[in-house]
């Protein structure tokens, strides 16, 4: 059996249904996974629990030949960071030791991109760890150290390989990412403005299946970048206002009117208690150097990404009711 945690999340359930297909038998850790509709009617094996329980964990990695982790707090909003370390990287720590105790045969760990060294413009990034005071915001930092301490492992004796996805877009995104939810109203707003930069991202069904290939084929204490393709915000909207048949932005914000506004905006979403559209460390990220190097993915796993326009499509068919594969 393969046991996922955080198999409810958009990469999750991607890659717990990918699993299935492939003929996986499943089971999913979550908080409570049999009433979560990502997963909810899946033929899967439910253990519901947290993953800061090292002994409910213990009990659940005896049933399981592989483990992938998934599970784990993504938030670019400052006040986050006790439940962030709390979660990413002591409850990795409690994977890692349950993994020992059940004598798994292999632990799957998914990182980030944003855990790695991002060199000058111009320069991809491949698959080397950032330093921690190299990086921005608390998130990316909790995943360099998750990631450190499952490399460690390897040598204490336990099979790790680690993935780092890039940006992930694509269907069954049940709980409505920030991109996800701009390419499900694309019919409905007027798209005004665009801000400047872009991001690299990737098919998360091509993510799902880089991550089985990392976890039969992938050497231990390896990791495995999983980028996809380049696309500014601008290009994205065009894409969108292509299939939708609706206007494209007209005016171009500049990112220094942006930032600006960005710590007023995080203060009233705040108010709110909503996740806001724009942070000041998001408008960074779109401003950084998103090039990519999947080429080791790709050499030793067979990893292969598809267009990205044809995601961008299959979003929005998903996010309307239509059918689309899983594959």
């Amino acid at each position: 059996m393969v046991i996922v945690t955080g198999g409810s999340g958009h990469i999750g359930n991607v890659l717990v249904r990918t699993l299935l297909n492939k003929g996986y038998e499943v089971g999913v850790i979550d908080r409570d996974p049999s009433t979560d509709k990502a997963i909810a009617n899946l033929p899967i094996k439910y253990f519901q629990g947290d993953i800061r329980d090292l002994d409910f964990l213990t009990e659940v990695f005896k049933k399981a030949e592989y483990v992938c982790h998934l599970a784990g707090i993504i938030s670019i909003v400052p006040g986050n960071e006790d439940l962030l370390y709390s979660v990413n990287v002591d409850g990795t720590k409690n994977v890692i030791e349950a993994c020992k105790r059940a004598k798994v045969k292999r632990l799957l760990y998914t990182s980030s991109v944003h855990a790695l060294y991002e060199p000058p413009k111009g320069i991809p990034i491949i698959e080397k760890l950032a330093k921690i005071k190299n990086v921005k915001g608390e998130y990316a930092k909790t995943k360099i150290m998750a990631t450190r301490a499952v490399i460690d492992a390897t040598k204490e004796g336990l099979s790790t390989v680690v993935v780092y996805p890039a940006g992930i877009i694509g269907p069954f995104d049940f709980k409505h990412s920030e991109v996800g939810s701009l390419i499900r109203d694309a019919r409905k707003y007027s798209k005004v403005f665009y801000v400047e930069g872009g991001y690299n991202f990737a098919d998360v069904r091509d993510v799902a299946q880089g991550m089985i290939l990392a976890l039969e084929k992938g050497r231990t204490g390896e990791g495995y970048l999983l980028a996809g393709h380049k696309i500014t915000i601008f290009e994205l909207f065009l894409a969108l206002a292509k299939i939708t048949k609706t206007p494209i932005p007209k005016f171009k914000a500049p990112t220094c009117i942006v930032k600006f506004l960005a710590p007023i905006a995080e203060f009233f979403y705040k108010i709110l208690k909503r996740e806001p559209v724009f942070t000041e460390y998001a408008i960074d990220v779109l401003n950084s150097n998103y090039a990519t190097d999947s080429s080791k993915a790709k050499k030793e796993l067979g990893y292969k990404t598809r267009d990205i326009y044809k995601t961008i499509e299959d979003t929005l068919n998903w996010y309307e009711g239509k059918e689309v594969r899983i594959e």
